[in-house]
Order: structure tokens, then sequence, then C-alpha cells
């Protein structure tokens, strides 16, 4: 398979010259088709270029037919990783399950928790995002320290109580218990008015989005202990609102109410419960969400004038599950969004 992922990565370089591929292939093809440069120091010069904020970022054309997107098929692809990450046994002997860890910000906390210590779950839609699935498996193995447990890819429809119940059931079986909780998984479709939005939309946008939240969370906390810790990915539309994404923001609105009263609830079992809010982030969920012109200015109008990508909000998700980082921290959002500035 890895085979496979690194012919087509470099055909792909071959064909558009996009650098950014080489972040996203593991450090032996990288060596073998850019024999002159190590990972590190390319690697780093391509994230340094990326990062740099001297003018307007555009992105090549592009759409995806259909939800959920696929991170193999984006040019370029999405940054998961970041050679200066320096990983330090943050989470050593933890267990985690992250909802939608295939592609995009998921893939990069699944990688990050790895490299960290911890044993790693995650879900991906079946049928749809296998191939997605598999690369994150094969970068975590490789990521993974010892003594930590094979890790765990899971097909689900994270919307329904039964498909959740599921897949905690099985991390539990696996594993013993679950350590760190990651609620991920999201879609979004773009509408012009609210009169747009009918109710087979609407409820599945807030059963992917919201209700998987409610459903994943209520069966692990059966499976955790004191010191556990449940993050949340909500949105900057949440703070700010998005005309286009109407149905989407409701939701992203309703898991910061979602954070806050639950950390309320579990604050006297010991467990803590925080958000990540990111702003413009370079994911499958953009080319399958918006049209092409849309997606090549896709993260102009934040300060930073640029999209960030999966490896710059990742670090926010290995604070908020490590008790050395972050034991004060419960009912909080952190805003890795490119300088807008939010209030609340």
């Amino acid at each position: 398979m890895l085979s496979r992922l690194a012919s087509s990565s470099a055909r792909t370089l071959t064909s558009r010259s996009s650098p950014a591929f080489y972040l996203c292939l593991p450090k032996p093809y990288i060596q073998s088709y850019c024999p002159a440069t190590s990972l590190k120091s390319h690697s780093l010069r391509v994230l340094r270029r990326t990062m740099a904020s001297g003018g307007k970022q555009q992105f090549p054309p592009q759409k995806q037919g259909a939800q959920p997107g696929k991170e193999h098929a984006m040019d370029p692809t999405p940054q998961f990783t970041n050679p200066d990450y320096k990983p330090s046994n943050k989470l050593q002997g933890k267990v985690a399950l992250v909802t939608g860890g295939d592609s995009g910000i998921g893939r990069s906390v699944c990688h990050l928790f790895a490299q960290e210590g911890a044993t790693v779950a995650f879900t991906y839609v079946k049928e749809q995002e296998d191939k997605d699935a598999q690369d994150t498996i094969q970068m975590i193995k490789q990521a993974k320290t010892s003594d930590a447990k094979e890790p765990m890819a899971l097909a689900a429809d994270l919307g329904y109580d039964e498909n959740c119940k599921n897949v905690v059931e099985k991390v539990a079986d696996a594993y013993g218990r679950i350590d760190i909780l990651v609620n991920n998984a999201a879609e979004q479709y773009k509408a012009s008015s609210v009169e747009e939005i009918d109710e087979p939309r609407l409820e599945r946008v807030f059963r992917t989005n919201i209700f998987s939240y409610f459903f994943t969370t209520r069966h692990a906390l059966k499976h955790m202990k004191e010191g556990s810790s449940i993050i949340c990915t909500t949105s900057v539309n949440a703070y700010k609102g998005n005309a286009k994404l109407l149905d989407y923001t409701s939701t992203k609105g309703a898991i910061v109410a979602f954070i806050r009263g639950l950390a309320l609830q579990l604050v006297n079992r010991g467990i803590r419960v925080n958000g990540v809010a990111p702003g413009p982030i370079w994911t499958p969920l953009i080319p399958a969400s918006f049209d092409e012109e849309e997606v090549s200015q896709f993260g102009n109008q934040v300060p930073m004038q640029r999209a960030g990508q999966p490896c710059e909000v990742g670090p926010s998700y290995v604070f908020l599950a490590s008790n050395a980082f972050s034991s004060y921290y419960t009912g909080q959002v952190l805003h890795p969004n490119g300088g807008t500035v939010v209030n609340a």
C-alpha cells in the first residue's frame, strides 16, 4: 500500500510540481524519490514557505463532487505533520478514539497522538474514505511508539446511536478503556438561503455534526475514568457566523454549548471537556463543499491571508489531551484561526 502511495504521490509531484506532497510520504519514500533531500530539510522548507504570510495564497482550482471529500485527491495534499514537532511521550499509555480521523484535522490528530505514545483508533466512512483510512493506518503504524498497541480503523455512520455504541464497544474491547475521546466528524453544504435547507439535509448535517457527539460521548463515558479528556471540534463560524453555511454553523454553535454544559456536568468526575475552533483549514471538506473559484481563494480572508494546514491545528488537541499541559482547562475552546479575533 505504501508503495502505491509513494508512486502515486511521486507522479503527482512530477506533473504538478507540488513539493508539499513530500510532507505526506513516509521518510523512506521521500529519500527514494528525492535522494538529495532529507525529510527534515525539505519538509521544513516547504512548510515554512506555506506558513509565510507574504501575500495571498492561491490553491489550484478544484472540486470534488460529493461528501465526504477525499484527501488523496487534493492538490496540494494537506500537511498532516510538521517536522519541527518534537514528541515527548505526552500521551504515553493512553487510549484515544478520534471520530473522522482518516483525513484532514483528524489525520493530523491521530498522527500526533501516536507520536506522543497513545494507542489510536479512528472512524471513517465505509466505501468512501477507504483509501484515506488505509493511508492513515500506515502513517500511525510508522509513528507509534513501541509500547502502543496496533491502531484501529472503524467504518461507521456516526449519525445513529447504535453505530456509535458499536464503535465505542469495539475500542473498549480491544484496548480495555478510553482515555481520550475526540469528537471530530463533520459535513457541510452551501446554501444561499435558509429556504434551500430542507428537512432531510438539516437532519443529516445535525446527525453527523452534533448528534454523533452526544451518542459517542454517552457510550464512551462508561469506559472513561478520572483524568480522561473529551475534545470536540467546533469552528470559527460558531463565533462569527457564516451566511453560506447556515446549518453547519448552527451545529458548530451547538457544539460550543455542548462543550460548556458537558464540562460542568463531568467536572466532579475528573473528566475534562474542551474544544478546538479552527478557522479556514485545508482539508477534504473544502473542495467537497465549494466551487473551484472559492477553493482557489480559500483562506485569504483571514489576517494571515492564507488557509491553515492540519498540522497547525493538531497540536491544540495534544495540549488539551495532556494533563501535564491542560489540567486546569475545562469548558474552554482554543482558536487556531489565522488571526480572526473572536469573543466569548
